[in-house]
Parts: structure tokens; sequence; C-alpha cells
């Protein structure tokens, strides 16, 4: 709700016969919308034949009846859904990425961001590669097809190409007769796979992927691992593993994953709880009611209430048939956004004292938004409480905070962006209980305290070939 802008779902899928297989990747993908929904696509493999379609907009727009009975039957298929942290939003760079090459048709499916993607672009320009898109998808696709060359299979060649591309990448690679799973050794972004009864294998960003077309999950791809799917059944490459302590971004369980999704072990949910309970015993403050920002708000809140003993209710309501807010482009229109998307409760918020619980505040202006909703519907009080820590610096793993400038705790106390926001107050949780929501130090919170797990690309931003696209078309 506070103005994030989330990474991508993957989908993958490997059958021992074949079958349409498109729909069992639509439901996935539908699944999986919550963490992009700017463009989608799905990739079959029809007896080695690749066959792909793509687009803008939400997975039940651009896979309408007609369009998804028009993907072939066959045995292997990625899916994916997306939002550009590294490239803008255009038909072009909506995934999976298909290529059509002598040693390296393949189709893949990208959630993470490359901190060394400017590099790897420029070196393979110089070389002669020319490329379609602004994605650092195709530059991995760039790097795989060309390890694929020197090497004789394609499970060689993308994990050759671990070798070379840094940062956050949870990757699905189809090839004629293979599909390819492959976790970065720090484990920034989650991956897990599961099978269905009739021996089907699936692959997804989240285990609630796997829920939705009835697969069992069997584990988390562990950070740095790598799975083949073939007739030969399935194949672990665990090199890379161990190489990096694990890093995975800790607000996947904060904000970005869905609450019925199990990643590494942890229950998305109950740290949302904890994070709640935390809330409660780090910022207390006398209220009568307690209420969450709809979704990834509502499972804090009631941890609060759960700790601080002030009752829980629905204040806000959520118009289920808008995509989230930080889908708009421009400012005016999330604004407009908010106005259409979120409503109060007045007979839960009139009259009473409000603590208001949400994920994360960003530029302010959101928050600033629901709570004019709030006094508008009758609170008396509203205390906004935060289930992370404030955002100061930007991160380069796949979640799109590109500049210290446009993040509001870095210019102005707590205090003050209460004020900025209408609020009565503000607390966030502290970063150094964050550990406490998932019982592990090893994740990712760079986002919060700048410590940076791999070599950056600083002053990196979000359209950087975009611009370099126009500087060029302007000489």
């Amino acid at each position: 709700m506070s103005g994030i802008h989330e990474e991508c779902g993957v989908f993958g899928i490997w059958s021992p016969k074949k079958a349409h297989l498109a729909e069992i990747v639509y439901y996935g993908l539908f699944a999986l919308q919550h963490r992009g929904q700017e463009g989608c696509g799905i990739a079959v493999c029809e007896d080695g034949v690749l066959k792909a379609h793509r687009d803008i907009g939400l997975v039940a727009d651009v896979f309408d009846p007609l369009t998804l009975s028009s993907l072939p039957q066959g045995n292997i298929a990625v899916g994916h859904t997306r939002y550009s942290t590294t490239g803008g939003n255009e038909r072009r760079n909506c995934q999976p990425i298909v290529v059509n090459h002598q040693k390296g048709r393949m189709a893949l499916a990208h959630n993470g961001n490359l901190s060394n993607a400017a590099k790897l672009r420029t070196d393979l320009e110089l070389s002669g590669a020319i490329f379609h898109t602004t994605s650092d998808t195709e530059t991995i696709a760039y790097v795989i097809t060309k390890e694929r060359l020197r090497c004789g299979s394609i499970e060689e060649a993308v994990r050759r190409t671990m070798d070379t591309i840094e940062g956050a990448y949870s990757l699905i690679v189809m090839s004629p007769t293979k599909l390819i799973a492959a976790r970065d050794p720090f484990g920034f972004r989650p991956l897990c796979y599961g099978e269905t009864e009739d021996g089907t294998y699936v692959v997804a960003s989240e285990s609630c992927a796997l829920s939705a077309v009835g697969a069992k999950f069997i584990r988390d791809i562990k950070p740095g691992e790598m799975l083949v799917f073939s007739k030969a059944g399935v194949q672990s490459m665990t090199e890379h593993c161990g190489l990096k302590k694990k890093h995975t971004c800790i607000f996947e369980y904060i904000y970005f994953a869905r609450p019925d999704s199990v990643i590494d072990g942890v229950s998305v949910h109950e740290a949302r709880l904890r994070a709640g309970h935390i809330l409660a015993k780090s910022c207390p403050v006398d209220a009568d009611i307690v209420i969450g920002v709809p979704d990834s708000g509502l499972d804090a809140a009631l941890g609060f209430s759960q700790e601080s003993g002030i009752p829980y209710g629905i204040g806000l309501i959520k118009n289920k048939y808008i995509g989230r807010t930080f889908i708009s482009p421009g400012q005016s229109e999330r604004t407009d956004k908010v106005r259409i998307k979120l409503s109060a409760v007045s007979s839960t918020v009139k009259g009473k004292r409000v603590v208001l619980v949400d994920d994360s505040i960003v530029r302010g202006t959101t928050g600033a938004r629901i709570v004019s909703i709030l006094r508008e519907a009758g609170a008396t009080e509203i205390h906004f409480r935060v289930s992370a820590p404030p955002f100061l610096h930007p991160c380069y793993y796949g979640t799109d905070i590109d500049s210290e400038d446009c993040l509001i705790a870095n210019h102005h106390t707590p205090e003050q962006i209460a004020e900025i926001m209408g609020a009565d107050s503000l607390g966030y949780l502290p970063a150094d209980r964050l550990c406490e929501l998932i019982d592990s130090s090893d994740y990712c919170d760079a986002c919060f305290l700048g410590d940076y797990p791999t070599n950056v690309e600083h002053g990196a931003i979000k359209d950087r070939y975009e611009m370099k696209i126009s500087e060029e078309k302007s000489t």
C-alpha cells in the first residue's frame, strides 16, 4: 500500500506426458499476481518448438480464453508475471524471453535484479550483441546462450552463467527437453518446487502457487542450487551452494509474499504476526481499536492487537478489482487509485482512537491519503505503526527503490512524518529486531541499514537503459 514496487513471479512445469500446460501455468500466475501486475507471459514447448504469448496487463486481461487455447499442448511450460524493477513497462520487456538460437533455444523467466547488469550488458554490446529489450533478463539470456556455445548441455551453460551474474536471481529456464530452476547463492528471492499426483513437477516463486495447481510442496530450492527436471528425473547441482552467507530479502516476509506462503521454512503469516507483537511492545499507545491496511498490514495489525489487548477491527475495505497502488507510473494517478481502492468502515473508527498498521512508508503520500480517509470517517486519533524499519537506502536486488531522494525517512524525523501525514504519532519496527520475524539473522536488510551483500552499481536507476536510448536518439 505504501508505494513499494514489487519484483516478479516465476512459474514452471515439467510433465511426463503431453498436456495443455498453459492452463495450469495460467492458474499458477494467478496465484502469483501479487508479485507483479504490469505484464505477464506463458511459453510452451511443443515437440521441441517453443511458442509464447506475452503482453502488458493482468493475467486475466492478457490471457482470455481464446488466447489461452491458442497455445499448444506440450510437456514443458514456463510463465512470468512482472513488475519492472529494471526495464520499463513495455511489451518488449515482458517475459518469458524466448531465444531461438542454433544451440541455445530456450525460454527464460527471471525474478530479481542483477547488481552487475550494466557491466555485463556493456561487455556484451562491445562484443557485438544487439539487445531488443531494456530488461536485465535479456542480459542473462545472452550470457547463457554464449556459454551454451562452449559446452555440451543447457544445464552446464546455466551453471557457468551463475559464475558470471551477480545479485538477486531466481531463474526458470525451459529448453526443448528440460526445465531448469536456479536460485542465486545469496537466496535473495524465494523459489520452491512440488509435485502433483501424476508425477508432474512444478516450480514457483512461492508455495501458494503450488497449492493453487494441486501440487504438493516438496522443498525450497537452496541458495546457489540448480535443479534440472527431465525424463531422467530431478537432478540437483549444488556447486554454488554455501559460497555466500544467505541473505533472503526480509521484505518478502513483511510485504511481498502472500501470507499463506512458506519461504525457507518460515510462515509469512506468522512472521507478520510477530512483527505486530514487536510493534506493540516497542511503540505502545493508548487506543480503542487496531486496524490494518489491506492486505499486507492485516496480519501485523492482528499481532499488535493480540500483544496490546486493544481490540482488532476491520476499519478499511479494499476494492478487489483494482491493482496495487504502486502500479501507477505517476504520483497523481497513484493518489487517485488510493481514493477508489480504499474506503473506511465508519462504524469501526468513528469517535475512536485508532492504531493504523501498514507495512511501510516510502514517500508518505499514500499514508497521508489513508489518514485523511479515516479522519473523514470520524476517527478522533490516528496512531500510525509500520511493520518495517524506515527505508533509507536504495535496493539493488529486485525492489524498485532506486534513489534515497524519494525516501521520506531520509529527510524527516518520525515526528515530522507523522505531522506531514496528519497522524497523531508514528512508530516503526526497530531494525535490530527484524531477526525475530524469522528467528534467523540470515536476511538482507540493506534497504534499511545500507549494508549490501554484493558490490553494487551505486547511482544506478530503474530506467537507465531507456534513458540511454533516449540520449542516443537525441544526438
